[in-house]
Order: C-alpha cells, then sequence, then structure tokens
C-alpha cells in the first residue's frame, strides 16, 4: 500500500510542477490501439485493444491512463481418480489498468511538427478473470501464475496526418500497438 501512495505523490508533485513552458503540447490527446501482445504469461501472441487519454504535465512528458483488454483460450491436461485425464479449456480475461509516462524526444532528433518520437513506460495492475470448462476439478487458482502487477516498456513514433488526427506505432515489451491519435 506504501508504494501506491509513494506513486500518486509522485505523480502529483509532477503535475504541480512547471505549467509556464512554451512548446509542442503533446498531451489532449485519445489514442485508441489495436495490437498484438504476448505478456509472458499467455500461450503466445494475442490480439488487445488499448485505449489511453495522454495530457501534459511537464515539457515532454505527460501521462495518460490507460485500459487494455485481451482474452485467450487455452488448455489444461488435468485428470483424476474419478475423471479421465483430458485436456480441458479454460478463458482467460485480462484487463490491465494503469498510467503510461511518456517522455518526448522531437528535441533530440529534432523532428518536424509531423512527427513524434518518445519512450515511455506503464505502471498498473491487471484484472484477471478465468472461467473453465464444465467437469475440471484441478486447480481453480486464480491467476495461475500471472501476475496482478503490470509494467511495460515502450518505444513509439507518431504521424500526424491532420492537427487532430495523427497515426501511431508503439512497440513495447508487453503490447505493441498501431493505433489512431485524436487530438482535442
Amino acid at each position: 500500500m506504501k508504494k501506491i501512495g509513494l506513486v500518486i505523490l509522485f505523480v502529483f508533485m509532477i503535475m504541480t510542477q512547471n505549467k509556464g513552458y512554451a512548446q509542442e503540447k503533446f498531451g489532449n490527446s485519445l489514442n485508441l490501439g489495436l495490437g498484438i501482445g504476448y505478456y509472458g504469461h499467455v500461450p503466445g501472441a494475442i490480439p488487445a485493444f488499448n485505449i489511453n487519454y495522454e495530457f501534459d504535465v511537464s515539457k515532454n512528458f505527460t501521462l495518460a491512463p490507460f485500459v487494455t483488454a485481451f482474452t485467450y483460450r487455452n488448455y489444461y491436461y488435468w485428470g483424476d481418480n474419478n475423471n479421465s485425464y483430458r485436456d480441458y479449456y479454460y478463458q482467460r480475461t485480462v484487463v490491465p489498468i494503469g498510467v503510461k509516462g511518456t517522455y518526448y524526444l522531437d528535441e533530440l532528433f529534432k523532428a518536424g511538427n509531423k512527427w513524434d518520437f518518445y519512450a515511455a513506460g506503464s505502471l498498473g495492475f491487471a484484472i484477471v478473470s478465468t472461467d473453465y470448462e464444465d467437469g475440471y476439478g484441478g486447480d481453480r487458482g486464480t491467476y495461475n501464475g500471472v501476475s496482478p502487477l503490470y509494467i511495460d516498456a515502450h518505444l513509439g513514433t507518431e504521424f500526424h496526418c491532420t492537427k487532430v488526427f495523427g497515426i501511431y506505432l508503439d512497440l513495447s515489451t508487453g503490447l505493441s500497438t498501431l493505433g489512431l491519435a485524436i487530438h482535442l
């Protein structure tokens, strides 16, 4: 609980820092992305959906609360004295929720106003729901190895098609997405 309090305090301190800067605004952007994720605890790469709303915090730095969702079906070989051994399926839905901190590298790369380049990190927790096939009597542990902590590192770019719309590519350690950015 102390860690969550420290994270909230850190976010508050960043948000109350220098607001009088003059630079390109990266925030006030609704980002919708579809992608392929591999999270280390799933049977392979699976499709996922991500949505976040990005707001400026300080020069070249934004925060974006996010929600991601993915679901998959996997099989588990199980049996006992009363049930024959066979593959039973389970359906798992995972919804990571958290905040993504992004640092824009446009000044470093001398990018024009059509391009943004960034490095980012996401921190949050994952809500996990698992439904088992009827007849399965084995371990129904909530996570079965899935950590409720969600951590992800990102490198990305956005091409601004217009002042309002952009297309972005976000490559990460967990969920890489291609998406639409709507600048409000």
